[in-house]
């Protein structure tokens, strides 16, 4: 009796090449995938760096939808998380104010930002007339 047993060898090769293959891809698209949810989270996508100054009488708002004007720093403007040029500011702003007349604006100034910049701001939003403005700060 003979007893031939190569084609079950071969089989069980290709077999473990083939899993090993299906595994492989399974990993490659769940690291894109990951990775991409990751990358497009919309919580890291608004990353902007403003440490707001400490005050005693810190009150959270509650309310309607707020326009959001961060100062960093170095004088950067972002409304929302998209950052604008300070030409830009005033027409950004009167479109926000042309869409929702009623609008609020709520400024996150950088405690360490350069008054200038902030003034600068400040005289856009006086010019346009958004009488909603509200100034962010951390309650100590």
């Amino acid at each position: 009796m003979i007893n031939i047993k190569g084609k079950q060898n071969y089989l069980v090769a290709l077999e473990s090449v083939a899993m090993t293959d299906i595994v492989m891809n399974m990993f490659i698209f769940f690291f894109i995938s990951f990775s991409l949810i990751y990358t497009f989270n919309p919580s890291k996508m608004s990353k902007i760096d403003v440490r707001l100054p400490k005050t005693s009488s810190a009150v959270k708002l509650e309310g309607s939808e707020k326009a959001i004007l961060s100062i960093t720093r170095s004088g950067e403007y972002y409304l929302g998380d998209e950052k604008i040029s300070p030409k830009a500011l005033k027409d950004a702003l009167r479109t926000k104010l042309k869409n929702d007349p009623a609008f609020s604006l709520l400024l996150n100034v950088d405690a360490s930002a350069k008054f200038g910049s902030v003034s600068a701001a400040l005289d856009v939003i006086n010019e346009l007339g958004i009488q909603k403005v509200s100034v962010a700060s951390l309650k100590k």
